[in-house]
Order: structure tokens, then C-alpha cells, then sequence
């Protein structure tokens, strides 16, 4: 009897473990933990090419949603359009900001073109254009 007892707190020691270890490794979870601290998290599943992955930057979620194609000779992510969840929150951000999250998308998707959806789209071709003029 001792024994079935041992072994039934055993097993549920185990499951115990296994939970707590399931939830501090899950990746939605650090995903709104990130977005609530107003950190940098990216959460995206490399081996899906057809689920978009999500960025929290500085309480801000963004989407992107990735296309596929051949390039050179495979077929990888060539183009990434990003989109922020709710536009209201990006009030504050900055040029550099957005560059900073390009980045981090390259840094993943090396071939990847990055675009960005209205209004981020408008801010970034004023600022590449004044770029552009200055440098003439």
C-alpha cells in the first residue's frame, strides 16, 4: 500500500514539474509579459512560414505578416509587411525605433524586404527622402 502511495506522489511530483516548467517556457506567455513590461520580444515560429510572428517594442504589438518566394535557389521569406495592433499606442516612437525593428526582422529574414503599413509607411519615406536631399 506504502508503495502504490510513493509511487502515486511520484508521478504527481512529476506532473507538477512538467507544468511549471510548460508554463515558464511558454512563448505567448513571455509575449505578454514583454508587451505589459514595455520590453522587446519576438515571437515568431521559424518553421511556419504562413503564421505571421508578432514584436512588442516599448508597449506596442506588431504584426508581420511574411511572403514567401524563391530566392537565389530556395524558397525563403523575401518580404515582410509589418502593422501595428492598435496605431493609437505608437505615439512616441521614432525613426530609429522602426529601424531598430527592421533590423531585428533582417537579423531573422535576411532576405526579407521590410514594409510597413500606413501611417509608419508615410513617416518612413519623408525621412529616407530628407535623407536622400542631404546627402546630394
Amino acid at each position: 500500500m506504502s508503495l502504490l502511495l510513493y509511487a502515486f506522489l511520484a508521478a504527481a511530483l512529476f506532473i507538477l514539474a512538467y507544468s511549471v516548467y510548460r508554463y515558464a517556457t511558454n512563448s505567448t506567455r513571455k509575449l505578454e509579459v514583454a508587451h505589459k513590461r514595455q520590453e522587446f520580444y519576438f515571437y515568431d515560429d521559424p518553421d511556419d512560414v504562413r503564421k505571421n510572428f508578432l514584436i512588442t517594442y516599448r508597449g506596442v504589438m506588431f504584426e508581420g505578416e511574411k511572403y514567401v518566394s524563391v530566392a537565389e535557389s530556395s524558397f525563403e521569406v523575401v518580404r515582410v509587411v509589418m502593422d501595428p495592433k492598435r496605431t493609437e499606442r505608437i505615439e512616441g516612437l521614432g525613426y530609429e525605433d522602426f529601424l531598430y525593428l527592421e533590423s531585428e526582422v533582417k537579423q531573422r529574414y535576411s532576405h526579407a524586404q521590410v514594409e510597413w503599413r500606413s501611417p509608419i509607411k508615410q513617416l518612413m519615406q519623408r525621412k529616407k527622402t530628407r535623407e536622400a536631399k542631404g546627402s546630394v
